[in-house]
């Protein structure tokens, strides 16, 4: 069997993936990606001033995540039971992880790496000022549990 695109039909025209004969069953992913910078963004959380920070950068991530139909062409608007963004420390700057489910007919691996970039993006827009090298990279899905294809991955990235 030839292998292709899944947005795209035998006619070779875009198309949204026919999934109604699926059953809708419990699906999460979880998703990373780093924000590299100079600044301890966590240093700024100390100032009354900057406190919403983080907060911000989470909260881009879960709007993110609600609007991936809207953002990405022909992926399938799904109702989300479930978006956590979390940025924690790391030595190189900052990582951004989301965990995304639902009870649906497809996947929410978009939904966690739409997550992550946005709330990467809301980071990097806060540090302008500061760091205008600022940037993100390694954004992959970890993980993913449910559907036909099963489980994979791990919520501990290898690098």
């Amino acid at each position: 069997m030839e292998e292709s695109f899944t947005h795209v039909d035998r006619a070779g025209q875009v198309r949204m993936v026919d999934v109604s004969a699926k059953e809708p069953t419990t699906r999460t992913a979880t998703a990373r990606c780093l924000v590299r910078t100079s600044v301890d963004v966590f240093a700024l959380e100390t100032s009354p001033d900057e406190r919403s920070v983080v907060a911000g950068a989470r909260l881009a991530g879960i709007q993110a995540a609600k609007a991936t139909s809207h953002l990405i062409p022909l992926c399938h608007p799904l109702n989300l039971s479930v978006v956590e963004v979390d940025v924690t420390r790391d030595p190189r700057g900052a990582e951004v992880r989301a965990r995304v489910v639902t009870i649906n007919r497809t996947g929410v691996e978009m939904e966690a790496l739409t997550a992550c970039s946005f709330a990467a993006l809301a980071l990097i827009s806060a540090l302008g000022a500061l760091d205008v090298n600022a940037r993100f990279e390694d954004l992959a899905v970890l993980a993913k549990r449910g559907g036909k294809s099963g489980d994979w991955g791990s919520e501990t990235p290898t690098a």
